[in-house]
C-alpha cells in the first residue's frame, strides 16, 4: 500500500513533467523583417503566404522580429547591426536601402532582399544566376517599371504634355531612376520635371510645382518615404484635380487615379527564407525577376477628373475602382 508522502511525491513528479518537456523544446527560428517603412506598413499577408509555402508560420515554428525606419534610411544601420548581434537565422529586406544596410555588417547572416533595382549594381551579389556569398532575393528592375508607370500615365491623359516625377535623392537607386525617367520623357515629347523629395516640405513644394502647371500630372517613385501619408496625399490630388500614379496600390484605393506594381514579389521573398531556414545556401538561390504586373484604375477619381479611359487600357487593368 502507497504511503501518503510517496503518492504527494509523485503527484508533484507528475506535474513537472510538461514543465520539464516545454524547457526542452528547441527555440524557434527568427526572422529578422528589416524594413524602410512605418511599422506595421509592410507586414505583408502576402509574405506570410509565401512562408507557409515554405512550411512556416509565424508563431507556430517560426518567430518574426520587425525592426522599422520609418523612412529615415539614417536609422537603418543601427537595426541592422542589432538583428546582426541577435543571430536571427535570416534577414529579410523589402526595400533596396534595408538591403545595402543589411548586407554591411555580415558576410555570415543570410538575406533575402525584395528590392526594384539591379541588385549586382550595388554589389549586394555577384550575379543573378549565381548570387554567391550571403545575399539573394526578388527583384522588379525598378527603372524599366518606373518608366512603364510614365507610359501608362500618358495614355491614361495623353493631353497632359507636363509630368512632375518626383523621386528621394536618398534612395540609393534615385540617379537611375530620374535617368530613365528623363530620358523616356524626351522619347514620349513631355516637359518632364523630375524633383527631388525626402521632406515634408520637399512634398509640399512638388504639389505646389504641380499646381502652378495645371494641367500637369505627377508619378510618385517607389519608396517609402514617398508612399508614407497615402491617404493624405491622395486626398490633396484629388481635390486639386492632379491626375497621378504611383507604385502603391493602396494609393489608388486612397483615390489616387493609377497605381502599377509588381505582382508576388513578397511571397516569392517568403518562399526563399523558409528554404533557407531549412538550410538552403543564398548564394545557391538565383535572384528572382518579377514577371507580372498588377494594373489599378480608379475609375471615380477619373469621372471627377474629366478623363476617359482608352478601352484598350480598361481592359489591361488587373483591378478597377468604379
Amino acid at each position: 500500500m502507497m504511503r501518503r508522502r510517496e503518492f504527494i511525491t509523485l503527484l508533484g513528479s507528475a506535474a513537472a513533467w510538461p514543465l520539464a518537456a516545454r524547457a526542452q523544446q528547441p527555440a524557434l527560428p527568427v526572422i529578422g523583417v528589416l524594413s524602410n517603412e512605418r511599422s506595421g506598413t509592410y507586414a505583408s499577408p502576402v509574405f506570410h503566404q509565401g512562408l507557409s509555402q515554405a512550411g512556416f508560420v509565424e508563431k507556430r515554428n517560426v518567430s518574426i522580429e520587425y525592426h522599422w525606419a520609418g523612412g529615415r534610411y539614417d536609422q537603418l544601420p543601427a537595426l541592422a547591426a542589432d538583428l546582426v548581434r541577435r543571430q536571427v537565422g535570416v534577414i529579410y529586406t523589402p526595400g533596396l536601402p534595408s538591403a545595402t544596410a543589411a548586407k554591411a555588417p555580415t558576410s555570415e547572416v543570410p538575406i533575402v532582399f525584395q528590392i526594384g533595382a539591379n541588385p549586382t549594381e550595388f554589389d549586394l551579389v555577384v550575379s543573378l544566376s549565381h548570387p554567391g556569398g550571403n545575399v539573394t532575393g526578388v527583384t522588379n528592375m525598378g527603372g524599366e517599371t518606373n518608366v512603364k508607370r510614365l507610359q501608362l500615365l500618358h495614355e491614361a491623359a495623353p493631353a497632359i504634355t507636363v509630368i512632375i516625377a518626383v523621386v528621394n535623392p536618398t534612395e540609393p537607386n534615385s540617379g537611375n531612376l530620374a535617368r530613365r525617367l528623363e530620358a523616356a520623357g524626351r522619347e514620349l515629347g513631355l516637359e518632364l520635371h523630375v524633383m527631388p523629395v525626402s521632406t515634408e516640405r520637399d512634398y509640399d513644394n512638388a504639389f505646389e510645382f504641380v499646381r502652378d502647371r495645371r494641367p500637369a500630372a505627377l508619378l510618385i517613385s517607389p519608396d517609402a518615404f514617398l508612399r508614407s501619408r497615402t491617404q493624405e496625399r491622395a486626398a490633396l490630388l484629388l481635390r486639386d484635380k492632379v491626375p497621378a500614379i504611383s507604385s502603391f496600390r493602396d494609393f489608388a484605393m486612397a483615390g489616387g487615379l493609377m497605381s502599377y506594381a509588381p505582382n508576388d514579389m513578397s511571397r516569392a521573398a517568403g518562399v526563399y527564407v523558409g528554404r533557407i531556414l531549412k538550410g538552403e545556401k543564398p548564394g545557391d538561390l538565383p535572384v528572382q525577376q518579377a514577371t507580372t504586373y498588377a494594373l489599378t484604375i480608379n475609375l471615380k477619381t477619373a469621372a471627377a477628373f474629366g478623363i476617359t479611359f482608352p478601352t484598350d487600357l480598361l481592359a489591361r487593368a488587373d483591378e478597377v475602382i468604379e
